[in-house]
């Protein structure tokens, strides 16, 4: 029985993110979620709350996923950025999930415990790398953080910074992950003492 709660629970949640990531949280409805999913949507509420909790618990365990599949390297945050390129190219799901959590929430709304331990764990990393001197410390650890994000997920979307309107080519796709490794580098290059 409690084998069938956790089916239904992991069917719920495949299920949402296939319609928060396209239609966010607003836009989603629990009744085609349930649908999706084979279930009631009396399930919904019953596991997860709201529909709302319901997307919380979805986006922690997208992140969570990300985290166990890309563990940081803070002695090589270049190679990082670009197995994050790799994942949030594979799964862009991922970042959709993301985007509508930013709109939705707002910039002023704390993200969730999880995410924000594994934020801190992240930082926390850099940080020590920065004091072994592996990683300049030309930027705070947490900005570095978002900097390596940030570049890790330029080209998921269609409309981020690319000059063509076709879709990118396999070519172009492993061009652009060079282009990340490298900007990525330059980041975190120790600055010599002598220059």
């Amino acid at each position: 029985m409690a084998g069938d709660a956790q089916k239904t629970r992991q069917r719920l949640l495949e299920a949402a993110a296939a319609e928060f990531s396209e239609k966010g949280i607003a836009g989603a409805r629990v009744d085609r979620i349930a649908a999706a999913a084979g279930c009631n949507k009396a399930l919904i509420y019953s596991y997860f709350g709201s529909k709302e909790q319901l997307f919380d618990a979805v986006f922690e365990a997208h992140v969570a996923e990300v985290a166990r599949e890309t563990p940081i390297d803070a002695a090589d945050l270049p190679a990082y950025a670009g197995r994050l390129f790799d994942g949030f190219q594979a799964r862009p799901q991922v970042l959709r999930l993301a985007t509508w959590y930013e709109l939705e929430h707002g910039p002023t709304v704390a993200i969730p415990e999880p995410v924000a331990r594994n934020n801190q764990h992240k930082a926390a990393a850099i940080a020590k790398a920065q004091k072994e001197g592996l990683v300049s410390k030309h930027f705070a650890a947490d900005e570095l953080l978002a900097l390596v994000l940030a570049l890790s997920k330029a080209w998921a979307f269609p409309l981020s910074y690319c000059a063509t309107a076709t879709p990118p080519t396999p070519a172009e796709i492993r061009r652009r992950r060079r282009s990340v490794v490298e900007a990525v580098r330059l980041l975190v290059s120790p600055v010599s003492s002598t220059s």
